[in-house]
């Protein structure tokens, strides 16, 4: 059978009419009348993915990146989406990539089946020496992974040196000297990686940790704003942010972060401090979402003409 009807994608996956165009109309696929193999392929993906209670607008923000960085046309038949924590990555001719943050993740489960190799998805740059780069950056992650950090570091420094535009070289370099708390290098390496790739959303995140550490709040505000604004559904980067905005005693702000992060993160201890920290807020400044009557509501008396109404999700 070359082609499947509508009905029979149906009853193939055991999804309801409504989940298909629910799909459909959140762009996770064409609106069809026949559905081919590897049509089929995708849609398991799909009902996987959203079994797992992942959000179709997390799925579809993945894919966008993903055809972004790497040329695909259809990643979710191109190749292999994968959950990985609270995120997504692709997983494709030997490599697993986070588009959002646009950097190359260690695989376990690919090393534990088999020896690393030089195949990787290539994201969408020019590199002087792609299999030599791709080379080094896999045998710098495995020795971070060993504990080997200077010979890690080594490696990474090889690596630039052959292609000094590979912007994912500058992020882990910067972050183990962030971890030997070597804060002022981790903020040139981290720089370095804003001005290679300027919409790489993990150098903006990483520069703004670094600048919380060197206790410049304004400018690690402005870096964390900035993954805000590439990535609006990048969760940590909405803590971190209500964070230090909290330091800085901008509680509205902080608010409005907060309440960010518990939207893209609905459980675990996270999110369970998010959620306390809004009812502290609000029940300290008296905050909430905002409220617009139609017309003019006359105060109470012995109440202030100005009312905030409260209410948490």
């Amino acid at each position: 059978m070359n082609s499947f009807s509508r009905q029979d994608v149906l009853r193939i996956l055991q999804i309801s009419s409504r989940q298909l165009q629910g799909w459909e109309r959140a762009g996770l696929i064409s609106q069809r009348e026949t559905y081919t193999f590897q049509d089929l392929g995708q849609l398991r993906t799909l009902r996987s993915l959203r079994e797992e209670d992942v959000s179709a607008a997390s799925i579809r923000h993945s894919v966008a990146a993903m055809q972004a960085v790497a040329g695909m046309s259809n990643p979710l038949q191109e190749a292999s989406l994968v959950r990985t924590g609270t995120r997504l990555a692709f997983r494709c001719d030997g490599a697993m990539v986070d588009p959002i943050r646009r950097q190359l993740l260690f695989d376990f489960e690919r090393i534990e089946r088999q020896p690393a190799t030089a195949a990787v998805c290539a994201l969408r740059r020019a590199p002087n020496d792609l299999h030599g780069v791709q080379e080094l950056f896999l045998a710098a992650v495995q020795a971070e992974e060993a504990g080997e950090k200077h010979r890690a570091i080594s490696l990474y420094e090889e690596m630039l040196r052959i292609d000094p535009d590979y912007a994912p070289g500058y992020i882990n370099l910067g972050t183990i000297h962030f971890h030997l708390r070597q804060f002022v290098r981790a903020e040139e390496l981290y720089r370095q990686a804003t001005l290679k790739d300027p919409e790489y959303v993990l150098a903006f995140f990483d520069l703004g940790n670094v600048l919380d550490e060197l206790e410049r709040p304004d400018e690690s505000i402005a870096a964390y704003q900035r993954a805000v604004e590439l990535a609006p559904r990048y969760a940590d980067a909405h803590y971190n942010l209500a964070l230090a905005f909290e330091r800085k005693g901008e509680r509205r702000s902080a608010l409005r972060h907060w309440q960010a992060y518990v939207k893209l993160d609905k459980s675990g201890p996270w999110s369970e401090h998010a959620r306390a920290q809004i009812r502290k807020l609000l029940d300290s400044e008296k905050l909430s979402i905002s409220w617009r009557a139609t017309g003019y509501v006359p105060p109470n008396k012995g109440v202030a003409a100005l009312q905030v109404l409260q209410r948490l999700n």
